[in-house]
């Protein structure tokens, strides 16, 4: 009986070593492509900022395919535009590069920094192919702004003549086409105004209406991860990085998400997101979109691996 045994066991090796020979050559599972955008005034390949985010990325995941995206031709363009060009024109010029890329047909996880943020979460909720698996907003403003303290080139013309345009009109139809901050400018004081013609955040934000397919979109994220600068000066105010925002009809009290008319009528699905364990809400000490390598590598990665 023995003998027998020992006959098949040796019949049997040939296909034992192939099985273990195909585990052995098996490749190592990869994480899951990157998409990034930047905020304003920057571009997607700045060594400074974008380009050592994607190193970053690219040198502690091995093998990660990073797409940083470049709106425009150059990236000249690509910064002027983060100023001056339509955010849906944008958000539809990004859904197309994305649905071109082969390397995201299987699934991709987005980083956006700053207006970044918001405006990736507008593709998640328009664009569902390529699918978006996780959303990580750094510094985003879900809720808008009401304030324009600063941006990148304090003493840039621009940034001057943008404060200006926005305290004069920025829901005339002229400066909402053709300028980028207008499109996600939220007055507190004027609510009716902002809901009637936001071209871009009241959209996306449901505040004119229920688009099933928006909040269907978003609550198909695995995870929806909002960091908050603890310190940021920048945003007005910080509350809607977390999605809160100032309590309707003045502009000092803020509100969190939760208590928020969006979150309780759940006309996005966060309320069901947020029950569900979808929604991560993380602060980092520091000005806005100051954060040190050591956080970023200990907070942020493990959410792309």
């Amino acid at each position: 009986m023995w003998s027998v045994k020992m006959a098949a066991l040796r019949a049997a090796m040939p296909v034992l070593l192939l099985l273990l020979l195909g585990l052995c050559l098996e490749p190592a599972a990869t994480a899951a492509p990157l998409v990034i955008w930047h905020g304003m005034g920057d571009s997607c390949c700045n060594p400074m900022s974008m380009g050592y985010v994607q190193k970053i990325v690219e040198k502690k995941i091995p093998g990660i395919y990073v797409l940083s995206l470049k709106i425009g031709s150059n990236l000249i363009q690509d910064m002027e535009n983060s100023f001056f060009m339509n955010v849906n024109d944008q958000v539809r010029e990004v859904c197309s590069q994305l649905a071109a890329d082969p390397h995201l047909k299987g699934g991709y996880n987005a980083m956006g920094f700053s207006q970044g943020g918001q405006f990736l979460r507008a593709v998640a909720q328009r664009c569902p192919s390529p699918p978006m698996l996780n959303l990580i907003s750094i510094g985003g403003q879900h809720q808008g702004v009401y304030g324009f303290p600063r941006c990148p080139g304090e003493s840039s013309h621009i940034c001057d003549w943008i404060r200006k345009t926005l305290d004069l009109g920025a829901y005339t139809q002229a400066v909402q086409e053709h300028l980028v901050q207008a499109e996600y400018w939220h007055d507190p004081l004027k609510e009716e105004d902002y809901r009637k013609n936001s071209i871009f955040l009241a959209d996306i934000n449901q505040e004119r209406g229920i688009n099933e397919t928006y909040k269907k979109n978003l609550m198909a994220l695995k995870k929806f991860v909002m960091v908050k600068f603890l310190n940021d000066t920048m945003v007005d105010p910080p509350a809607s990085e977390w999605f809160g925002f100032y309590r309707s009809g003045q502009a000092k009290e803020t509100v969190p998400l939760q208590e928020t008319s969006l979150y309780k009528e759940d006309r996005l699905g966060l309320q069901e997101m947020d029950k569900a364990g979808k929604l991560v809400f993380l602060g980092v000490k520091g000005d806005h979109l100051h954060f040190s390598e050591e956080w970023f590598d200990t907070t942020i990665l493990p959410f792309l691996q």
